[in-house]
Order: structure tokens, then sequence, then C-alpha cells
């Protein structure tokens, strides 16, 4: 029996790839024993035993970046944290450390190391974190979801997505979702989503040209998300929904998405070959500029700044875009071929790679 301890969390973008790789592990392997490392703080510390998942936890531990009393500690708490993962290491006999980023990581990475485990990293946005940029020095099993990304000893393997979206199929669902979503079956169907916190000027940009969109002859599902007030349109066609919980059917019921360009979500529209309106988060480190470059680029989404979000550039380009479907139907077939479905079975067997040698 192989006993893996999947390290990261913190973000979605670093939990879901954790439970899509520990999903397919359990569906083909149900003796293995897996141990989520996070911290108490992160996503994971309800993602992870709502799945049925252990989690083991450590302080939560962010590189010190500016001279300050963290940075201060983080000598001494740093060392501390990689001990309680030796120990956990050895107490569990664990064959492998898996880590996608974030606190939990560098700890792991450098146990893991020193007590002669393989360690495998996945690095999911295209601008690499510190945690596994210094932790890919040391080990040649790196997994990266975009081409060209600069990290050591990178291998494409793609983003492990959830098993229902890897398997969907967008056309035979699509009355389904529609139905789901109360949305007319016939209808040139936009789906708009700034991820679960919302997005100001995805959501406002959008839903003040409500009455235009849909007197083209369109409808929106809109995803407000929750980090601005919900406020609805009332313009009948114009379907608003705080959260949603089946992106699957979102992504089924669509022609066209307007969306942030988290790693994750890329990686789910490029692989589904679903265009897009793409609207990178301005703020971080510049990450999602880069990972939406390579569907941009393919022909299968269109980049689009918050300031470029206007009323003008809904009715100049947006809602054309949306009655094309000639255009549509060639950005889908680019969009596919700049992403793949295969990200999760890619990464184990990486994982599998690093077991064997």
């Amino acid at each position: 029996m192989t006993t893996y301890l999947l390290a990261g969390g913190g973000t979605a973008g670093h939990v879901n790839p954790l439970l899509a790789l520990a999903d397919l592990i359990r569906s083909e392997e149900p003796g293995a024993d897996i141990v989520v490392l996070g911290t108490k703080e992160g996503l994971e510390a309800r993602l992870v035993p709502e799945r049925g998942y252990e989690l083991q936890t450590i302080e939560r531990l962010p590189f010190p970046r500016r001279p300050n009393l963290a940075a201060l500690r983080f000598p001494a708490r740093f060392p501390r944290a990689v001990r309680r993962v030796r120990a956990l290491i050895r107490d569990r006999g664990v064959d492998v450390v898996v880590g996608f980023g974030g606190y939990a990581s560098a700890p792991a990475y450098r146990a893991g190391a020193k007590e002669g485990v393989p360690v495998v990293i996945h690095e999911a946005n295209a601008k690499p974190g510190l945690a596994n940029r210094l932790g890919a020095r040391s080990t040649p099993y790196v997994g990266v979801t975009f081409p060209g990304t600069p990290i050591p000893n990178a291998r494409v393997t793609g983003m492990p997505l959830r098993p229902e979206i890897a398997s969907l199929d967008r056309r035979g669902l699509r009355a389904e979702a529609r139905e789901h979503f109360g949305l007319d079956p016939e209808r040139r169907t936009l789906l708009v989503t700034g991820g679960s916190l919302g997005a100001r000027a995805i959501n406002r940009g959008v839903s003040g040209c409500a009455a235009e969109i849909v007197a083209s002859g369109a409808q929106v599902l809109h995803v407000w998300g929750g980090l601005t007030e919900l406020e609805d349109p009332g313009v009948a066609g114009y379907t608003v929904i705080p959260y949603c919980d089946r992106m699957d059917l979102a992504f089924a019921a669509c022609d066209l998405a307007v969306s942030r360009a988290g790693s994750t979500t890329v990686s789910e529209l490029a692989g589904l070959g679903v265009p897009a309106v793409l609207v990178p988060y301005g703020h971080g480190n510049g990450e999602q500029r880069f990972n939406a470059a390579g569907v941009v680029e393919a022909g299968g989404a269109l980049l689009v700044e918050d300031a470029q979000l206007t009323g003008e550039w809904v009715r100049g380009t947006l809602i054309p875009l949306l009655g094309d479907e000639e255009r549509l139907a060639a950005m889908s077939e680019r969009a596919r071929g700049a992403g793949a479905l295969d990200g999760t079975e890619r990464l184990l067997g990486l994982v599998r790679e690093a077991l064997a040698g």
C-alpha cells in the first residue's frame, strides 16, 4: 500500500488540483493512504475533510518579503515546521510527497528531501510562486499547467481537473444544463463569472448593458459572487445568481464566457472548448495575464483589461461576438487545441515515475 502526502492549500487554486489528484488516486488505488498537509486558516481546512480526506495541519508560514516581526520569527518557525513534517513522514511511512504550492508546501518539500522521500511539485500558474520555485531546485519531478512556465525541471502535465469537468459532454448536456438554470433552451447564452468572490469590473461592465445584450437575442447567466452587493438589473432573460455549485452545467449551458483568468478556470474553459473573454485580475503578481496568454495566442479567447470592460466595449465587441456563430465555433476549436482535460492522469503518471525512481 502506497502512502501519499499531498501538501498545499490556502486558495482554491492550490486546493482544487490537490483534491482532483486525491480523487484519482482513491479511484485507482482504493487501498492507498492519502494524507493532506495544510493549515487551519486555508480553504483546505473545510474542503479536505468535506471530501473525506485526512487533514494534518502546520502553522501558516508565509515567506518573509520585507523586514518585519514575521521575518524575524521565520528562521525559528520554519525548521520547527520541517521537523513536524519529517515526523509525520516517518510515523505514517510516507512514500511520496506531492506539493501544489501554498504555505504548507515549502516545509513539506524540505522534509521530504531530508527524509529521502521523492518529491513531486505541481505549479498551477504560468508565473510560479516562491515555494514551488525554491522546491523545484531539488527535484526532477515538476509538473506545470502551462508551457513555458519559468521553473526548473518543468514538464507540462496540464491542470488536474475535477472529474465532472474532465468528463463533461457540453453538447450532450446543454438542454439539461439550461433547464437547471431556468434558461431558454434555444437562445444563445453568455456566462459571466468572476469566481466565488466575484469581480466588480466584470459585474458592472456586463450587467450595465443587460437590456442591450438581451435585445440582441441572447440570454445571460451571471454568477455574481460574494465580493460586491448582488445587483440584479431586472431584465427578463438576464439571470443573476450569487454562487454556482454546478459550474460543469454552467459551462455546458453557455456559448461564450466572460471570466477572470485563474489557472483552473483558464484550463477548464480551454479544455472544454468554451470561447472566452478573459479579464485578468490586476493585483497580485500578475499571474492571470500569463495564464491567459496561451489560449489567447491560439485564438480561443480574447484578453480584456478591467478598465476596457465598458458599455462601449460590450456594445461594440461582446454583443457582436456573441451573435457570430461561425467565429464562436472557430474559437471553440482553437481553445480546445490549446487546452487539455487529462492533467490529473498526467500528474499521477509523474508521481508514479517518482515512486518507481
